[in-house]
């Protein structure tokens, strides 16, 4: 192996150590209306819309300008913001909102119940990417008067899972900017989005920066910053000296190196915490493209994975943030973690030749079986180390592999929609229940081209039943014994491959306040964040 142990990089204790607490009391408590908050935006994704497109990289710039139905409040339970209150009926089949009165679209026109029953049968049933999935058996969502949704479902659709989804999977847009206008992957408020929110957008220069201005008239009260900017800065040693140097506020989702991160957290100038983070636990991934015959035989995704030295990886690269993962439902997840009882592959290269024998790829000339080509995710360093040390690793058995590095829309282009991949790898993000954005990676049928979802040419009668019986069954023990069910299967087949459990790291001004206070902060609304002077 080339990788030598590199101390730089195991500095995650150290950013425990030195974590600043973001929630400990500060002299200057009274808001200060006012400022700019800018913001480090590291790969984009061509798509503003979080209707359509469920990200952190979209949520991080619209979860400001549009709202969901719910959200999540300090403690990770549901609060309403464009719904204020929800009821089920016995069955599961039908679940009715109220929604909130009074809120306006920035345009100035209405808030109803339409926008909802467009944007959950036109957006979140056929396009969004988890979705897609979890809307499967909605059939409709009437709409009995202006501030009425009622949510109609042909199978069970447990009110505490959708509850969960909707702080990601639950954004609302405009019917009136859409209805009509043709193909609404095209439309270009999609890139000039419209919202409910305390932010309206202002401008997106493409590979520059977006701003979005406080909003006057929002339903809660205007916010107290008067402007927030995303730069795009896709350098991350270049996004930590502008940190230093004040040009920037915020680096969210483990934006900046391991190293910048710990170096950062011993200054007293910044909050470096993984607080505000806890509802998007996430995965480091191995994806494999079926449509390539050598990776449809399992005997080699086996191998794969067995020429792998995970804990290597993560002890000498990751430190004290990242441990060894079991399976596509975290341990972090305490109501349906199985445990490790599941089919694993440790590290054992010998078992790795043995199974590429078997599978008939033995070595040609210069040793090698075989050659792939390898797309990360431009998402974190993490990741572009993973693919690294990936490449070498299966060098050593005689898989041969090209990595191919791209920017956000061209990695999600050449995955999801053209398929020109033979191995991906990126982050698999746990948000609070298998069913919202875990089980949309190997349930068969999915939309072509949503990103995150299962594009890989594979599809698993038996796993689909398995998800679809879990996703609609209002028993949570029967939940949880099916979601054990599905891990086994998952692994068994390894479809992906899903060894490594990580949190991500925030990078903030300790000048700003009210912030990283609730599980998914840096998707959050931002209203009531500040800065001191």
């Amino acid at each position: 192996m080339n990788f030598t142990r590199r101390a730089a990089l195991m500095t995650s204790a150290a950013i425990a150590a030195n974590v600043v607490d973001p929630f400990k009391a500060f002299a200057q408590q009274t808001p200060r209306k006012g400022g700019v908050f800018v913001v480090h935006y590291g790969a984009e994704q061509r798509q503003l819309n979080p209707s359509l497109q469920a990200s952190t990289g979209v949520y991080i710039i619209s979860g400001k300008i549009l709202e969901p139905l719910v959200d999540l409040d300090a403690a990770g339970n549901p609060v309403g913001v464009l719904a204020t209150s929800w009821e089920s009926t016995p069955d599961g089949k039908t679940i009715t909102f109220k929604l909130r009165q009074g809120v306006t679209w920035h345009d100035g026109k209405p808030f109803t119940s339409a926008d909802v029953q467009f944007t959950a049968m036109e957006m979140w049933k056929k396009i969004l990417n988890y979705g897609s999935t979890l809307q499967l058996f909605l059939t409709a969502v009437d709409t009995p008067d202006p501030h009425t949704a009622i949510f109609r479902y042909e199978r069970p659709m447990p009110l505490n899972l959708l509850l969960r989804a909707l702080p990601d999977l639950g954004y609302i847009s405009p019917r009136h900017l859409y209805e009509g206008k043709g193909d609404i992957r095209q439309n270009p408020v999609n890139l000039a989005p419209v919202g409910t929110g305390p932010f309206k957008f202002v401008q997106y220069e493409r590979g520059q920066h977006i701003i979005a201005d406080r909003h006057d008239g929002y339903w809660k009260g205007p916010a107290n910053l008067d402007r927030i900017v995303w730069r795009v800065i896709t350098d991350r040693a270049a996004a930590a000296a502008q940190m230093e140097a004040g040009q920037l506020h915020y680096s969210p989702f483990s934006g900046l190196t391991i190293s910048d991160m710990a170096r950062l957290g011993k200054d007293p100038r910044f909050v470096v915490s993984t607080k505000g983070n806890e509802g998007n636990a996430r995965t480091n991934t191995l994806e494999f493209n079926f449509r390539r015959k050598e990776l449809a035989d399992i005997k080699v995704r086996q191998a794969i994975a067995h020429a792998i030295n995970v804990p290597f990886f993560i002890e000498n690269f990751l430190g004290d943030f990242a441990k060894l993962g079991t399976g596509p439902i975290p341990s972090v997840s305490t109501d349906f973690y199985p445990g490790a009882n599941t089919p694993q592959y440790p590290y054992d290269k010998a078992k790795a030749i043995k199974l590429l024998d078997e599978a008939g790829l033995r070595p040609g000339a210069g040793g090698t079986r075989l050659s792939l080509r390898l797309l990360p995710a431009p998402w974190g360093e993490d990741v572009s180390l993973w693919a690294t040390f990936i490449q070498q690793s299966l060098g050593e058995v005689g898989i041969r592999v090209e990595v191919v590095r791209n920017d956000g829309g061209g990695f999600l282009k050449s995955v999801y929609a053209d398929h020109a991949f033979d191995l991906a790898t990126g982050w698999h993000q746990y948000r609070n229940d298998p069913a919202v954005s875990t089980t949309v990676w190997y349930r068969s049928g999915q939309p072509a081209g949503a990103p995150w979802t299962n594009q890989w040419g594979v599809a698993d009668a038996t796993l689909d039943k398995i998800i679809d019986d879990a996703a609609t069954e209002v028993d949570p023990a029967k939940r949880k014994a099916l979601y054990a069910d599905f891990v086994k299967r998952a692994n068994g087949e390894l479809m992906i491959w899903m060894p490594i459990e990580q949190i991500f790291v925030t990078v903030i001004t300790a000048k700003a306040r009210n912030h990283s206070n609730t599980p998914r902060w840096g998707s959050s609304s931002w209203h009531d964040l500040w800065l001191a002077e």
